[in-house]
């Protein structure tokens, strides 16, 4: 691509170095899209595309072409291509012509290839160079009309040291070496601090980019990746941690130097932000020397190139062998160690089928294509060699290419989306194998369409590979609640019409009257995240709430016999204690202002007590006589002990006042509305309707309840009075039993003359069994009364002394003879 022959002005050649973040790669787009035509190299696919995307918004699809090893996208009047720097048409003739992070040069991999590049490639009227300030002395060296151009970073970087990975600042990208090493933290990211993007070379474009944007929009604050991060990939992080020192760079486990150190290091911080990093997890401190070059981005300059012969002799196969040893010559130029593409050849040739076959010239140019194939699934070398032995065997085969029936097969193997992250990152590299053998139209019948269908399902694998990572290594509610929490003013928060809470379109708890209700966490943070979530998004509401409960009507509150204090159809409150006319209720939830809350609850007892003078007007028409002595005497006792009970007493307990009572004072009594039966002196007026739900709302933190038959066994605790008394119950023995269906047995067994009949019990459910042990009860109780002047005398008999005697219907009577009287 050199214009020396043509007599044109020859190329202006610039490498623009500089520490990462210094818009060297900006800068070259910019260049390119000022000349007509331009092609730049880069060196990932994942960066191919982001720049590739870029492009198209600013020129448009049909002006663009993207050229990767497993993609081609080549309209017919591209002015522009975005390429890896490996798959660079070379053929093709440019105005402007870029090669990114030639850095690369010295990598023991792919270095020849960058070299070639640097020697080699050129536009017609500029050439640029990016990569590190390392490589100004090699660059003057090698290409001797270069210009160089120094860039200053926009931002500073420091050292943070070492941190807990709990502990890591939000924006951060936590730097792994091993896809296990990253699945771990990751793991642990979530657990910890609800969740991270994963980010490595080995993912498809369109799975690393979705998992980018997880990070960019905020959605999780962490990042895991491996050291591709550090080949111009460009996020917004504000802090690097390095999870280790050590990495595979396949040959070997070594420590990093410190220029691939400040390459990583210097993702952090963007355009005129700061950025920091340090160490975390198992990762010891950094040296401060090692710092100190980091910081100041000083490293040793890049001593030489890798080198290797690209004009092969393809005669015979020890002259393709020969050629690929031949040595620079060149200072700064060192022979590369053998790469992929050499070692298979040299296996290859000792095959005696290939030695057959490999005869030709264009027999030998097939074979070095198929030893080119890169090995994406990462196999041994014996699998490699077979799968390239194949290609060849078919590429020299009777039809000179692969057939639908060598590729169908291993497309239907791959063409699955069931299964969990590592099967799926399998097949998405199987995939990219079979769309790199598509995208080489010489290779394979009806390629086109293969290219489109392995694209079709890359996608679609790459975007189930995405939500396999999001579910794994996301917890997208507590995510979402923490970057509510984070970000104060425009988190969305929402109480929908029927009380659920929603934050940031999660979920997260209802809120019923004045109390919200959290939903339960799935772990530590989680719920650490509901509860500030939900007082952020509930507590305003709650206030709101508060102050319309306070002010509100009486009809817009309610009781419940369980205690229950509701406003407009929701709980608000609970009774907690106090007598019926001065109750004390506790307010429900803990969020509000507490002067609103204070305010709320004095207008819960205030309603309360309101409620219980007119629910209980009988009973606080007596209380009010008693305190204020309208009632004095004996029925002014009786009616003391009848407060105090709540409504109902024994009888027996007030018989000697009662015994004593004028008919004056019994109608006394009887307006107050007590009735004085055979087995009970009570109010009636509690036992029913809102009275009887009042007092049961007073007695409702006891633990005893009455069950629904007419009898309940009583605990070895006998209740309090009060208790039995709302529920219209006396003790008798150890069961509870009816006040009214006592006074009712009593009654029907003085209308059937003493005894009962089988029909009475059933009609107010009680059994004949329980009818003998309530009249056993009742007899063993009953003593001696003192009369009024003091004397003994035995007290009547009980009204249920018959009840051990259950009474048959009456026969007819047989009339006696009258005795004759002598007259």
């Amino acid at each position: 691509m050199s214009d020396r022959a043509t007599g044109m002005a020859p190329s202006r050649v610039v490498a623009v170095l500089g520490p990462t973040n210094t818009g060297k790669t900006h800068l070259a787009v910019e260049r390119m899209l000022g000349h007509a035509s331009g092609m730049i190299g880069l060196p990932l696919r994942l960066l191919a595309r982001e720049i590739y995307d870029r492009i198209v918004k600013r020129r448009g699809a049909a002006a663009v072409a993207l050229v990767t090893g497993e993609e081609k996208i080549v309209p017919p009047r591209a002015h522009y291509f975005v390429c890896t720097v490996e798959a660079m048409p070379m053929e093709r003739t440019v105005e402007f012509l870029a090669v990114d992070e030639i850095q690369l040069v010295a990598d023991p991999e792919r270095g020849h290839v960058f070299t070639q590049r640097l020697l080699h490639a050129r536009g017609r009227f500029e050439t640029m160079f990016l990569g590190a300030g390392t490589m100004a002395p090699l660059m003057r060296a090698l290409v001797p009309d270069v210009e160089i151009v120094e860039r200053e970073r926009l931002s500073t970087l420091s050292y943070a040291g070492s941190k807990k990975l709990t502990r890591l600042p939000r924006r951060s990208a936590i730097v792994a070496f091993s896809t296990e090493q990253v699945y771990a933290i990751a793991e642990l990211i979530r657990r910890q601090r609800g969740g991270a993007a994963v980010v490595m070379g080995s993912l498809s474009p369109r799975t690393r980019n979705a998992q980018v944007e997880l990070f960019q929009s905020g959605e999780v604050d962490f990042l895991v990746a491996t050291d591709a991060i550090g080949m111009g990939l460009n996020m917004e992080v504000d802090h690097v941690a390095f999870a280790g020192l050590r990495k595979f760079d396949g040959r070997r486990t070594r420590w990093l130097h410190a220029h691939e150190i400040g390459q990583i290091a210097g993702r952090a911080g963007r355009h005129l932000r700061d950025g920091t990093f340090g160490v975390t997890g198992e990762a010891i401190e950094l040296d401060p020397d090692l710092v100190e070059q980091v910081v100041e981005h000083r490293f040793d300059p890049v001593e030489a190139a890798e080198w290797r012969n690209a004009r092969l002799d393809f005669d015979t196969l020890p002259d393709l062998l020969r050629s690929l040893t031949v040595t620079p010559g060149v200072r700064g130029l060192n022979l590369t160690q053998p790469a992929l593409d050499e070692t298979l050849l040299r296996r290859l040739v000792k095959d005696e089928e290939v030695a057959r076959i490999g005869r030709s010239r264009g027999a030998i140019m097939r074979l070095w294509e198929a030893c080119q194939l890169p090995d994406f699934q990462k196999t041994t070398l014996d699998e490699h060699a077979r799968l390239a032995k194949e290609i060849f065997e078919a590429l020299t085969g009777r039809r000179g290419r692969l057939t639908d029936d060598w590729i169908a097969p291993r497309f239907a193997d791959l063409d699955r989306d069931d299964g969990q992250i590592d099967q799926l990152s399998a097949r998405l590299s199987g995939v990219r194998t079979l769309s790199y053998i598509a995208n080489r139209p010489d290779w394979l019948d009806q390629a086109q369409d293969w290219r489109d269908r392995t694209k079709a399902l890359e996608e679609r694998l790459s975007d189930v590979l995405h939500e396999r990572l999001t579910a794994r290594f996301v917890d997208r509610r507590t995510t979402a609640l923490m970057r509510a929490l984070n970000v104060r003013e425009d988190a969305v928060a929402d109480v929908d019409a029927d009380g659920a809470v929603v934050v940031e379109g999660h979920a997260v708890g209802r809120l019923s009257g004045v109390d919200f209700q959290i939903d339960k966490g799935a772990s530590t943070l989680e719920d650490r995240a509901l509860r500030q979530a939900a007082r952020q998004a509930v507590t305003p509401e709650i206030a709101r709430r508060l102050g319309r409960l306070a002010a509100d009507t009486d009809d817009a509150f309610a009781v419940t016999p369980d205690g229950a204090v509701l406003w407009r159809g929701a709980q608000a409150g609970q009774v907690a204690g106090g007598n019926w006319f001065a109750p004390r209720v506790r307010l429900l939830g803990e969020l509000g202002p507490v002067a609103a809350r204070e305010r709320a609850q004095r207008r819960l007892e205030a309603w309360l007590a309101g409620e219980a003078g007119r629910a209980l007007r009988a009973l606080r028409r007596l209380k009010t006589a008693v305190e204020s002595g309208t009632l004095k005497g004996l029925p002014r006792g009786v009616a003391f002990r009848l407060v105090e009970a709540g409504g109902v007493i024994d009888r027996r307990d007030v018989e000697r006042d009662l015994a004593a009572l004028s008919q004056v004072e019994r109608r006394t009594l009887k307006s107050f509305g007590v009735r004085l039966g055979a087995h009970s002196v009570w109010l009636p007026a509690l036992l029913k309707g809102r009275g009887a739900s009042v007092a049961q709302a007073f007695v409702a933190g006891e633990p005893f309840r009455p069950g629904p038959k007419a009898l309940t066994v009583l605990p070895e605790a006998t209740p309090s009075p009060r208790l039995l008394s709302a529920f219209g119950l006396r003790a008798v023995g150890r069961v509870a039993a009816g006040v009214e269906m006592l006074e009712s047995l009593a009654e029907r067994r003085a209308r059937n003359k003493g005894a009962l009949t089988e029909t009475d019990l059933n009609e107010l459910g009680v059994t004949p069994e329980q009818a003998r042990a309530l009249a056993g009860a009742l007899k063993s109780t009953r003593a001696q009364q003192p009369d009024r002047a003091g004397r003994a005398k035995a007290a009547p008999d009980s009204p249920f002394a018959a009840l051990s005697v259950l009474a048959a219907p009456s026969p007819a009577r047989r009339k006696r003879p009258r005795k004759r009287t002598a007259k």
